[in-house]
């Protein structure tokens, strides 16, 4: 494996793990209630403002993504969609250009 797979690879672990941590935390502080969160994401403009900010990069990298499976045909690509959106860009896109960098076969 290259070093720059590796680096997608560590870069994805670490952006399902980091925020995940923090997912948790809040979660276990104030119960598993998930608009509950959704709130808390929109308590003032500067969160509404991030949460737009990575809505929007999360559809794009979707875009690009269904965009580039159509086209080199990398099905497990599709992978990185619902981590985007169940875990963050965090780890979608790194998760993404790693699957994207394999030798081709």
């Amino acid at each position: 494996m290259s070093p720059l797979r590796m680096i997608y690879l560590a870069l994805a672990v670490w952006g399902a793990i980091h925020p995940m941590y923090y997912f948790v935390s809040w979660f276990n502080q104030n119960g598993w209630d998930i608009m509950a969160m959704v709130d808390a994401w929109h308590a003032n403009a500067a969160s509404s403002g991030l949460v737009w900010d990575l809505t929007i990069a999360a559809v794009t990298l979707t875009v690009f993504i269904i965009a580039e499976v159509a086209v080199r045909r990398n099905w497990i690509g599709l992978i990185a969609i619902p981590a985007t959106f169940c875990i963050g860009v965090s780890c979608g896109l790194p998760l993404y250009l790693f699957l994207r960098s394999r030798p081709v076969q």
